[in-house]
C-alpha cells in the first residue's frame, strides 16, 4: 500500500531540469519557475519532488535543493541531449519510471502539476492509472507558436491535439498573464478551468546593487549606454530585431553605446548555429567594436549584468509572460519589450517601460534611444518597475497563490478516473 501524504507534491517538467544550468540549450525560463516554485513551496512546508528527464550520465539522479525540495531525473530514451521536438516518443517511459520511483519510494502524489505540453501527456497518462488532482502551466502553446511558423514541425498535430485535451481534463490550467489565458479560450478550448497566476522573481538577488556598483564589477565604463539582452540564442527571442534596432540608433554616432547579449549556447547546436548567426549581423552592420558576448549569464552574475544596464530589451516574437521582463524591473532597470503576450501585462508601457511592435527594427530603435536619450526618466521608470514587482511578482507569492489552488483541490473528493482524450504515444 503506498502512502499518500496530502502536502507531497510532485512538479514534472520533462524538458525543463530546475537543476540545469541556465543559459544552455533549451534552459531558460520554465527551469527557473519550476525551481523557484518548488523552493518556495518547500518553505511553506509543502514536501517537492521535482522530476525532469535525465540527459546525461554524468548527472546526478537526485539534486537536493532544500530539506522538502528535490530535484530527481528519469531515464527516458538515450541519456544525452534530445531537443523538445523529438521527445514525446519517450515519454511512455518516463511514465513508467515515474511508476518505479514512487513503489520504490513507497509513496503516491495526491496532486502533480505538470509544465510545458508533454509533461501535461505525463500527468493525464498517470491520472489513468491513479487517484490524483493534475494542474498545469503551458509555458508556452502550441496554437500560438504555430501561427509564426512557415514550416510546422511533424510533432505538430500531436502537440495541438495534447495541449486541447490537457485544457479539458486536467484539474486546473495555471496561466501566466490575462492575455494567455485570452490565448487558451481563443485557439485552444473554450471547456476546462484555468487561473491567472503570473510568475515570480527572486527580489532579494535582484536589486540590491546600484549601478556603479554593478558597473565596476564587470569593467563596464561609467558613462556608457548599456543595452542587454539576456536568454537563450534562439530566433524565436528576436535578438536579430534587437541587433539591427542597434544599427539604427540614432545615438550610435555620438554616444558610447554598449550592447551586451547574455546567453549560453553549445558550438554546432541549435543554440551554437543561431549565436554564430547573430554574430555575423553584428559584423556586418559595423557594430563588432560595442558589441560583447558574454556566454551564460549565472547565480554569480546575472544580478550584476541586470543592475549596470541602462535599458534591458526583451525583443521576443511571443513570450506567455517574459521572465526576463521582471527579473530586470526588480533590478531598477527599464525594459523594451516586445507588445506581444504576457510582455503586454508585465511590462506596463510608459510606466515600467516601452512596448515595441516585434520583429520591427525601427519601433525598437526609437523606443531604446528614447530611453537612453533620458536618462532621468530611465531611472524613474526602473523605480517603479521595482515596486510593481515587490507588489505582484515574488516567488512567495506566486507560491502562496499555488498553495491555495492546491488546498482547494486537495480538500475536495478525486472523481472516479475516466480515459484521457491525450495522444497516445
Amino acid at each position: 500500500m503506498l502512502n499518500q501524504e496530502k502536502n507531497r507534491i510532485a512538479l514534472i517538467s520533462v524538458t525543463g531540469d530546475p537543476a540545469a544550468q541556465i543559459g544552455k540549450e533549451e534552459a531558460g525560463g520554465q527551469n527557473v519557475y519550476v525551481l523557484q516554485v518548488g523552493l518556495a513551496l518547500a518553505k511553506l512546508g509543502w514536501k517537492v519532488d521535482m522530476f525532469a528527464r535525465r540527459n546525461s550520465p554524468e548527472q546526478s539522479a537526485i539534486v537536493q535543493h532544500h530539506p522538502n525540495c528535490r530535484t530527481i531525473r528519469l531515464t527516458a530514451g538515450p541519456e544525452e541531449f534530445i531537443n523538445r521536438d523529438r521527445i514525446f516518443s519517450y515519454l511512455p517511459e518516463f511514465v513508467k519510471a515515474f511508476q518505479k520511483f514512487q513503489h520504490r519510494e513507497g509513496i503516491q502524489y495526491s496532486l502533480i502539476h505538470t509544465n510545458y505540453w508533454l509533461s501535461s501527456w505525463v500527468g493525464m497518462e498517470l491520472k489513468k492509472h491513479q487517484p490524483v488532482r493534475l494542474v498545469h502551466t503551458y509555458h508556452s502553446l502550441g496554437a500560438v507558436k504555430y501561427r509564426s511558423v512557415r514550416d510546422l514541425p511533424d510533432i505538430a498535430s500531436t502537440r495541438l491535439a495534447t495541449e486541447k485535451a490537457c485544457l479539458e481534463t486536467v484539474d486546473r490550467v495555471v496561466a501566466t498573464s490575462p492575455q494567455e489565458e485570452q490565448h487558451m479560450r481563443a485557439l485552444v478550448s473554450r471547456k476546462g478551468a484555468i487561473e491567472v497566476i503570473p510568475c515570480g522573481t527572486d527580489i532579494e538577488r535582484f536589486g540590491q546593487i546600484s549601478r556603479q556598483e554593478a558597473r565596476q564589477a564587470l569593467g563596464i565604463a561609467e558613462d556608457a549606454k548599456t543595452i542587454l539582452y539576456v536568454g537563450r540564442f534562439d530566433r524565436r527571442k528576436g535578438i536579430e530585431t534587437l541587433v539591427r534596432a542597434v544599427g539604427q540608433s540614432s545615438l550610435r554616432d555620438r554616444e558610447n553605446l554598449n550592447l551586451i547579449i547574455g546567453g549560453g549556447y553549445r558550438p554546432g547546436q541549435s543554440d551554437g548555429i543561431e549565436r554564430d548567426r547573430i554574430h555575423g549581423i553584428v559584423k556586418e552592420l559595423g557594430l563588432d567594436d560595442i558589441t560583447s558576448f558574454p556566454g551564460r549569464l549565472g547565480r554569480s552574475n546575472l544580478h550584476l549584468y541586470y543592475a549596470a544596464a541602462d535599458v534591458c530589451v526583451v525583443p521576443s516574437h511571443y513570450e506567455p509572460f517574459g521572465l526576463v521582463a521582471i527579473e530586470a524591473m526588480a533590478s531598477r532597470t527599464p525594459v523594451v519589450a516586445s507588445n506581444v503576450g504576457g510582455l503586454k501585462f508585465t511590462v506596463v508601457r510608459e510606466v515600467t517601460g516601452l512596448l515595441a511592435p516585434a520583429k520591427s527594427d525601427r519601433d525598437f530603435a526609437e523606443a531604446i534611444d528614447r530611453i537612453l536619450a533620458n536618462p532621468e526618466w530611465g531611472s524613474e521608470l526602473g523605480t517603479t518597475g521595482r515596486l510593481r514587482v515587490e507588489l505582484a511578482f515574488s516567488w512567495d507569492s506566486v507560491a502562496t497563490r499555488l498553495a491555495y489552488v492546491y488546498n482547494q483541490l486537495l480538500s475536495e473528493p478525486i472523481p472516479v478516473s475516466t480515459p484521457s482524450p491525450a495522444v497516445a504515444a
